[in-house]
């Protein structure tokens, strides 16, 4: 590697490091991933990588599901609010189900959310 270049590391995952080299000189930019050698280590990165994205986007939607019930709860809309918590419910436990979120986690997310929806007069 030259003086003028500049390595900077992307991200760290179980035995997967991914590198940025840049070249000033030559306006190069070339990502590099390192993997473990043995084949028991690859599948588990590779594994990782799916299981975060499906948490991310199971994540995602329960989210929404709140700002819905949190929009229903602000336009003072109770029927609404209630269909969203119904909703939001549903999601937040499925989510629980998959390991997503902790079981206290999802309780104290439902308990939040109905305690909004019974504010609504």
């Amino acid at each position: 590697m030259c003086a003028d270049t500049s390595v900077s590391v992307l991200s760290r995952t179980r035995g997967f490091i991914s590198y940025i080299y840049y070249n000033y000189n030559v306006d190069i930019c070339l990502e590099v991933y390192v993997l473990a050698n043995i084949k028991s280590a690859k599948k588990r990165v590779l594994i990782a990588e799916v299981r975060n994205a499906r948490n991310k986007a199971i994540k995602s939607g329960v989210k929404t599901a709140v700002k819905k019930v949190e929009a229903a709860v602000a336009a003072g809309d109770k029927e609404n609010a209630q269909k969203e918590l119904l909703n939001a419910t549903s999601l937040i436990d499925k989510a629980e189900k998959k390991g997503v979120f902790h079981k206290n986690t999802a309780s104290n997310k439902v308990s939040r959310l109905a305690k909004l929806v019974n504010t609504v007069q």
